[in-house]
């Protein structure tokens, strides 16, 4: 009788992938930590306490907030202005970052200077300015100011640098060996700036759509000057969260301010949608 000594295969060693995840090092822990700190406590806790404030008095008391006919016109204008707004400098703002970039002429560097004042100018200066000259003594005969289109017009001053900024170091980085080599097969400019140019500007354009929108929804110092803030023709969202403070209806402004933060995240959600599908359309 013969006995069989079953034979042990050597076990197959462990691929790349059933590793475990790289560990932080102490720096990088504490670097981390210190980051999601100082989020949580500019951002996120504030976040939940407007969410909570606004949901206090339940569904029935955060609907009765927005369903005020005054809230709900200054909260659909400021919707409307700052799409209005985000879709001129996706188009204006993209023309300007490439003039600037593959352009050359004379007072270049001044107009770089100049598309950056809204940065740095105060939000209410910045009000002044505009109504100095679309006020009620408006040297062109523009007289915008206690209207709606003062809110189109603030919007618009305060956002003008996004897109430029985003898209124009994009621009930069782009080789135009690749442009001449579609040039070169046939492609006509409108197909070379469809399918070659287009795609890799796409997420910039979006980012600085994102940031424009996000501008335009909570800008306030622009206004006050130039709108006059008047009910159900010039009063914008930010301007309404005030007057619910200054009347302690702090549940009534945590409801506006959730309500435009909903909106602002799904906005950021579709151009991120957008971009994403341009670019692998591109």
């Amino acid at each position: 009788m013969t006995t069989t000594i079953p034979t042990v295969e050597p076990a197959a060693p462990r691929s790349r992938s059933s590793r475990p995840a790289t560990t932080l090092t102490r720096t990088s822990g504490i670097g981390l930590g210190v980051t999601m700190l100082w989020f949580s406590l500019l951002v996120l806790i504030p976040l939940v306490a407007v969410i909570i404030t606004a949901s206090s008095g339940g569904w029935s008391a955060f609907a009765h907030q927005l369903g005020n006919e005054q809230t709900a016109s200054a909260i659909w204008l400021t919707i409307r202005a700052a799409i209005v707004v985000t879709l001129i400098n996706v188009v204006v703002g993209t023309v300007i970052a490439w003039v600037l970039v593959r352009d050359k002429f004379w007072g270049k560097g001044l107009l770089e200077v100049i598309i950056d004042i809204p940065f740095a100018l105060p939000t209410i200066v910045a009000g002044l300015v505009l109504l100095s000259l679309y006020g009620t003594s408006s040297p062109l005969g523009l007289h915008w100011a206690n209207t709606s289109m003062s809110v189109y017009l603030a919007l618009a001053f305060v956002t003008l640098p996004f897109v430029v900024r985003m898209v124009q170091p994009v621009l930069e980085e782009l080789d135009a060996d690749v442009e001449e080599a579609a040039a070169s097969l046939g492609a006509s400019r409108f197909t070379t700036f469809r399918r070659i140019i287009l795609p890799s500007l796409a997420p910039a354009i979006a980012a600085g759509a994102a940031l424009s929108f996000a501008r335009g929804m909570g800008e306030y110092g622009s206004l006050v000057l130039l709108s006059g803030n008047l009910p159900f023709k010039s009063e914008v969202a930010s301007v309404r969260i005030l007057s619910a403070i200054e009347n302690d209806n702090p549940e009534g402004a945590a409801a506006i301010a959730a309500m435009l933060l909903v909106v602002s995240l799904l906005v950021i959600v579709v151009l991120d949608l957008v971009q994403r599908r341009m670019v692998r359309r591109g």
